[in-house]
């Protein structure tokens, strides 16, 4: 097992507010929320899934002097996350409302607050904090960024090929300018999206042929995979010719807020360990699906619960037990 590795966040860690209602208001509309709770969130569900299965995970964005930002610092700070960047002092962090249904499905409505205003000298600060052999996932959500966008875009280009870079397009990925997100494809050893995503990318619908597409935008050697919820993901690995399926594992879901940031985190924690694309798919998929099972954003498993749900044998290879 490999242990001189960092899962290292380039994106945003932002506070989620959440309220679950019983159906979407529709337009002009209203609904009575029955739950409310104010949590971390953003890129801080990655670094949580990532950190709880023992890899070392660092905070490379910005975070803002206020409550939010405090609660950003505090959240962090106790489950053991570094941060590169010190606090900024001219504004606060910014914000997500979460719409949660009773389907366990979700709807959200960002405001970025000073995370979205990102310097030149911090943007070298963090291409400086950057190790040989780090795990560097970079999020949609700072390329859709007027300001952050190119500047990231172009210091994620420049990385080490020691280095290793995951891009998580996000919901917003159709906004981001192609000349900011095809020189993160282009250095990306790693894409990982979900079927919505893919299909914005693509224009595909179908998981599989949306992942063959994407591959033919992403450099030799680079894999894909599409998540595709409670059916598993679909995964191009880099020594593979083959587009497979890794299947899913059945739970059933209160919340799936997350979900697909606990995917990513557990899925770059397991490859840190040395473990096969397909393993660390499929652990990122019992993740995924232990993380729905649970309310709140911010619900990635222990080791020791990843390992109870996969089973001895798998779990002995990515040394779960």
């Amino acid at each position: 097992m490999n242990d001189d590795y960092r899962v290292v966040l380039v994106g945003n860690v932002i506070v989620d507010l959440v309220i679950e209602v019983p159906d979407l208001p529709e337009r002009g509309g209203d609904v009575i929320g029955t739950r409310t709770e104010l949590y971390a969130g953003g890129g801080f569900n990655t670094l949580t899934a990532a950190r709880r299965l023992g890899a070392e995970a660092v905070y490379a964005g910005l975070h803002g002097t206020g409550p939010y930002g405090e609660l950003v610092r505090s959240s962090l700070t106790a489950e053991g996350v570094g941060l590169v960047l010190p606090a900024r002092s001219d504004g606060d962090t910014g914000f997500c409302v979460a719409l949660v249904d009773e389907g366990g499905e979700r709807t959200f409505v960002t405001s970025f607050g000073v995370d979205a205003r990102m310097t030149a000298d911090e943007t070298a600060t963090i291409a400086a904090s950057v190790r040989s052999r780090d795990l560097v996932q970079v999020s949609g959500y700072s390329l859709v960024m007027q300001v952050n966008g190119p500047l990231l875009s172009r210091m994620v280009a420049r990385l080490a090929e020691d280095v290793r870079v995951c891009l998580d397009p996000a919901p917003l990925v159709a906004d981001i300018p192609a000349e900011v997100l095809n020189p993160v494809l282009a250095r990306a050893d790693w894409l990982s999206c979900n079927a919505r995503e893919a299909r914005l990318m693509t224009g595909v619908a179908e998981p599989r042929e949306a992942a063959q597409v994407l591959r033919g935008r992403m450099r030799s050697g680079a894999g894909i995979v599409v998540r595709a919820d409670k059916d598993g993901c679909w995964l191009s690995a880099p020594d593979s010719p083959d587009i497979v399926h890794v299947p899913g594992f059945p739970v059933d879901a209160v919340d799936s807020n997350g979900a697909g940031d606990a995917h990513v985190g557990a899925f770059l924690a397991l490859l840190g360990r040395g473990a096969s694309a397909y393993e660390a798919a499929r652990g990122a998929n019992a993740a995924a699906a232990l993380a729905v099972t649970r309310r709140g954003p911010a619900t990635g498993p222990t080791s020791g619960e990843l390992a109870a749900l996969l089973g001895a044998e798998t779990s002995s290879a990515l040394g779960l037990s």
